[in-house]
């Protein structure tokens, strides 16, 4: 089972977008569980997005996220993406991928602090 919190929609497609993935995954018998958590971020070069939890398979949820900025001709926030240096910080980073359907448009690295119950920050962005 995996699980990520770096993973977001264009906003104003959030409850949308999370209700689709979750019926997705059930007829597909799919292990995923997707759920909006009240959380925006904004990016200078990509827009807003709703920033969204999943628990389940991680496979799945790439997959169906890919295939609902497709569907829905949206951007969207592919995350899970851990630094390669095993290194200790007072911070987590995740790196993330910014989509409009198949194509990456950009690059986005997250951080927030180890300790307390913080939110995600944008660290860094690139445009492809």
């Amino acid at each position: 089972m995996g699980n990520s919190e770096t993973f977001g929609v264009q906003k104003g497609h959030g409850e949308e977008i999370i209700q689709w993935l979750n019926e997705q995954s059930k007829t597909q018998k799919g292990k995923l569980e997707a759920r909006l958590y009240g959380y925006t971020v904004a990016t200078k070069n990509f827009g807003e997005f709703e920033m969204f939890s999943w628990i389940g398979d991680v496979q799945i949820a790439r997959k169906l996220i890919i295939k609902a900025s497709k569907k829905f001709k949206i951007k969207i926030i592919e995350g899970g993406y851990k630094p390669k240096e095993k290194v200790f910080k007072m911070k987590k980073f995740d790196f993330a991928k910014v989509k409009k359907g198949d194509k990456t448009i950009g690059q986005l690295e997250f951080a927030v602090s180890r300790f307390g119950n913080a939110e995600w920050e944008i660290q860094d962005e690139e445009r492809h």
